[in-house]
């Protein structure tokens, strides 16, 4: 009776450690234990926040298509703060999800975490925005726009069109951001060798409220401008609220580019209060998933996936507003 009651226990026990050994833990040897893709895949998002349309087309993306994908999304909104997304992200690597997608609230000082996630074996994707680390190994890819490029067909747009324009204010997105310093260099580099000159350069966080708030001080502080180059949309409608308060006439008194293509942004364009909008496609969701299964099954991805992104001006607007999805 003895032996059968043992035998009996020892069953049992084998049956529950088997169990709990399927519970999403896979192959030992897997990238973050999930390499046989029978186990629904857990993705931890630390997002920037909500500071714009952009972004929340881009959280309702990536929400969406998560959930198209069957992957099991655990989302946080750092609110604009590198401090809330690093704990948000540690609290992932303790939770053993399966893979952390990031949009970095600036460019550095995230090596000490993505380290930790690294020896936590869970990999990495960066999203619409890159990190500055010498060690590239600690992320799996980088999947967004190329900011410099934005930056450069802005410039490219004004010197075509410039008609005697020669004093650029600057409304910067946020102070670190990748963005914020690629599109700044790509138009300064447009521009260069050119009567175009920015004479004043400022955040606004990337928010309309801050575009408002630096328009204003500009309109009071600098003698003549020309142009405004706004580092998103809702910055540049965050102008044209300050233009119009001073008497001024935005989109022909004083010239006003931006960069995103919201459909706020792209209302603006049509009426002919922006001038021109370089794309920046917010719609990374499925791009995201995709890449997201094949990191967890230990697949090669590029280190640099580029979204593809075009301009408008104001009759593409027109033209194209009815259609926007954002």
């Amino acid at each position: 009776m003895l032996k059968k009651i043992t035998t009996a226990a020892a069953a049992v026990l084998l049956a529950a450690l088997t169990a709990c050994g399927s519970g999403g833990s896979g192959d030992a040897g897997s990238p973050s234990g999930n390499a046989k893709g029978d186990d629904k895949i857990t993705m931890g998002f630390a997002q920037v926040g909500a500071e714009s349309g952009w972004r929340t087309a881009n959280t309702k993306s990536i929400q969406e298509e998560a959930a198209a994908a069957g992957i099991e999304l655990k989302f946080s909104d750092a609110q604009q703060k590198q401090e809330n997304q690093i704990k948000a992200i540690r609290s992932y690597i303790q939770q053993k999800v399966d893979v952390i997608a990031f949009s970095p609230v600036v460019e550095t000082g995230w090596d000490a975490v993505l380290l930790e996630a690294k020896r936590a074996n869970i990999p990495v994707i960066l999203t619409d925005r890159a990190v500055d680390s010498d060690d590239t190994s600690l992320y799996k890819t980088f999947l967004g726009s190329d900011f410099v490029e934005e930056g450069k067909k802005a410039g490219e747009w004004l010197k075509a069109n410039a008609a005697g324009a020669k004093n650029v204010v600057e409304l910067q997105g946020t102070t670190g951001a990748a963005p914020a310093i690629d599109r700044k260099k790509g138009f300064e580099d447009a521009i260069a060798g050119t009567d175009l000159k920015v004479v004043a350069t400022q955040t606004g966080d990337f928010t309309r409220s801050g575009g408002k708030q630096v328009m204003e001080a500009f309109l009071k502080s600098v003698p003549q401008i020309d142009v405004v180059y706004a580092h998103n949309d809702d910055m540049g409608l965050g102008a044209i609220e300050a233009i119009k308060a001073a008497g001024k006439v935005p989109g022909k008194d004083i010239k006003i580019i931006t960069v995103d293509a919201v459909k706020d942004g792209m209302t603006a364009l049509a009426a002919g209060e922006i001038n021109f909008i370089v794309e920046c496609n917010p719609l990374l969701g499925k791009q995201l998933m995709e890449l997201a299964k094949k990191v967890v099954a230990g697949e090669e991805v590029p280190p640099r996936v580029v979204t593809e992104e075009g301009t408008f001006t104001v009759d593409q607007a027109k033209t194209e507003l009815p259609n926007r999805k954002y």
